[in-house]
């Protein structure tokens, strides 16, 4: 097994325990959240592609009949009359087969089908989308049987081991200003690290979604924990922060607006860094701001050396 396998499966699995730990305890708002979470992840390895994916075709079938049996207790626990109920027991039964992926190779023991994923576009593709937005009122929207709630998943890693004479950076995302703030539903930011050509430099994270909306600002409060010390960045690397926020009449997460941070911006203490227009430019060669209005991503860095 590869160490991306183990990881993705050690978390996948941490996911799963906690979903039914807050199911078994009532706590049902918390279990609901976890298992559409791990629903997320689960059905976007099962899309992606054969060379970009550690699992074989039929293992991803598998995690993706996972998936929407993680829908459909979530279904259940936010239904008043449903009939046939996916019960927690059924749920749980699921753990080890997740568990043990790799070597799986019995028959699925419900007879369930994947369900389509709510889409997530990369950065640019909602750019055709965007001019429909008004003239679609009779089209399948939120209430769909096909449409699941937003949840938007956070991804965030924890603080890399020190090592001697090495940087750590700790990013506070504290709040973006936007004009239509208040309008943005499930808004939460992807922080990834990029070289000049915009190759990933460390894992990509995911806030959680924004804590509050309040007049022209969405309020994270979220550290974001840099997974790479900072003299190990590539010369001419930066930090990039999406916007994104889910659009119930399309039904998938698009990309608002971008902000990044180069290296020489790296020092202790607050910092604001300007908005820019989608589609995320990685490799930072035709810059648009957002607006013209005093608004942007207010972030407080925190430096650890040993």
């Amino acid at each position: 097994m590869s160490e991306a396998a183990r990881s993705l499966l050690q978390r996948w699995g941490a996911s799963f325990r906690k979903g039914t730990d807050f199911d078994s305890w009532g706590q049902l708002v918390e279990a609901i959240d976890e298992y559409q979470i791990l629903a997320r992840h689960l059905q976007k390895e099962a899309q992606s592609q054969p060379n970009n994916s550690e699992f074989t075709e039929d293992q991803k079938k598998t995690l993706a009949k996972i998936a929407t049996c993680l829908e459909l207790r979530s279904a259940a626990l936010q239904s008043t009359q449903s009939q046939e109920e996916f019960k927690l027991e059924d749920l749980k039964k699921l753990e080890p087969i997740l568990k043990n992926i790799l070597s799986y190779n019995k028959e699925f023991p419900f007879d369930v089908q994947p369900v389509p994923p709510r889409k997530i576009l990369a950065p640019g593709e909602e750019e055709d989308l965007e001019f429909e937005e008004d003239e679609e009122e009779g089209g399948a929207g939120a209430g769909s049987p096909d449409a699941f709630p937003a949840r938007i998943p956070g991804t965030l890693l924890p603080r890399l081991p020190s090592e001697p004479g090495m940087t750590l950076l700790t990013l506070k995302i504290e709040k973006i200003g936007l004009k239509d703030a208040g309008q943005c539903i499930d808004p939460y930011i992807t922080v990834s690290v990029k070289d000049l050509n915009g190759i990933d430099l460390t894992p990509v994270q995911d806030t959680p979604v924004a804590s509050r909306k309040e007049d022209t600002y969405v309020h994270f409060n979220v550290d974001i924990e840099i997974q790479k010390h900072v003299e190990k960045l590539t010369k001419g690397a930066a930090i990039f922060f999406e916007f994104k926020h889910y659009k119930p009449k399309k039904r998938f997460t698009s990309t608002k607006c971008f902000a990044f941070m180069e290296m020489d911006e790296i020092k202790p203490g607050p910092i604001v860094i300007e908005l820019y227009k989608k589609p995320t430019d990685f490799k930072r060669k035709k810059l648009q701001l957002l607006t013209k209005k005093p608004l942007y991503l207010h972030l407080h860095q925190t430096l650890h050396k040993e």
